[in-house]
Parts: C-alpha cells; structure tokens; sequence
C-alpha cells in the first residue's frame, strides 16, 4: 500500500509538470491591420518555395549521381550539391520573407509535405547533367519572373516591396547563375571535342580547382 501510495504520488508530479511544461497559449488579440499582402500574392510565393526546394532535390540527386564510385566525379558532385545547398537557401529566404510580413504563421510545414521527388536521378554524361541543371534554372528563373508579374498586377495592389526584393536579390543572382552553367556546358563541350571522354576528367578536376597539364 506504501508503494502504491508513492507511484501515485509521482504520476501525480508528473502530470502536474506535463501540464505546465505544455507549450499552449491562448489565442491572441494581435491587430491584422499590418499584414496587408494580396493572397493571390501569397499563393504564388508558396508555389515559387515549392518550386526551389523541388530544384534543391533534383541538384541533390545530380550531386549523388557523380559521387557515385561508378562515375566519381567529385567536381561534378560538389558543384551540384553546392547548387542544392543555394535552392534550399532560396526557399528559406521566401519563408522568412513572408513571415516577415505576416504570413505562414500557422502553415509553414505544409510547404515541404509535398512530394519533392527528383523527375530525373542519372545522366549519361556531365554535358547532359549541366545541360538539364541549365534548363532547370531558366525554368525557376521564369517562375520568378511570373511571382513579380502576378504581385504587380495582383487586383489594384502592387506589391513593390517584394517585386524589388525579388527582381534584385533573385533575378540577379539567376541570371549570373544561367551565364555561369552555360559557359561551363561551352568548355566542357569543346575540351570533348577535342580529348573525347578524357574530356570529362579534365573538367572535373578544374572544378576541384586542379590544373592538369
């Protein structure tokens, strides 16, 4: 009987400290009036942080591809897991964003729910991988010019805080992102021509920042 005092003795503490640790609160009275962002604003932007965490899984898969012993080359993977590392970055920097204003407070984990699967997991070479990693970025790139059309023309409201946010922190890095893989798709192709698949080796290891003479 002394035992089974003390065990409910404890439980009873336990409880007590599960009911207080609880993280609950009431509901707030927060004023609304400074989260003033057009929804269809919002649905875009969430759409376009879906869009970059899918481009982060698709340079994942290219980044495991070249790492694989099979094909080892760890230029090719570290170029393309770095690019992973900035999508995912892009995406975190749209969800503080929109948290700043007011918005995801309550939904943020919807956005990574989703099926992120890459469409594609092997290449035939590194030209076809920078050749898709290209095409990839021209299509996140047009996403986001198609988020800066929508949040001009939302229903008389312009959102000229994000348009600028977007058009200069994002596009620019963009377009400096689609210079550099096409200039890289322009050498690789050439030394090719030139060496054959020996080719491929040469470029991988100048992108391990190796000079082979």
């Amino acid at each position: 009987m002394k035992y089974a005092t003390i065990i409910v003795f404890f439980a009873c503490i336990a409880g007590l400290s599960a009911i207080q640790l609880k993280c609950a609160h009431q509901d707030l009275d927060i004023p609304k009036e400074w989260i003033d962002m057009n929804n269809v604003c919002v649905n875009r932007m969430r759409q376009q942080i879906e869009d970059e965490l899918k481009a982060s899984m698709q340079y994942l898969a290219m980044g495991a591809h070249f790492s694989r012993d099979t094909v080892n080359r760890p230029g090719f993977a570290d170029l393309f897991f770095k690019a992973a590392s900035e999508e995912r970055e892009h995406a975190i920097k749209l969800i503080s964003y929109l948290l700043m204003r007011g918005e995801l407070t309550s939904s943020v984990s919807d956005l990574i729910k989703r099926n992120l699967s890459p469409p594609i997991t092997s290449w035939d070479s590194g030209v076809s991988a920078l050749k898709d990693a290209l095409k990839l970025e021209a299509t996140v790139t047009k996403k986001i010019r198609d988020v800066i059309r929508v949040c001009e023309d939302a229903t008389n409201y312009n959102d000229y805080h994000l348009v600028d946010y977007l058009t200069g922190d994002f596009l620019e890095e963009q377009y400096h992102g689609q210079r550099d893989i096409a200039g890289k798709v322009s050498n690789l192709e050439k030394l090719m021509a030139s060496h054959g698949k020996l080719g491929e080796w040469l470029f991988d290891k100048k992108l391990q920042g190796l000079d082979i003479v």
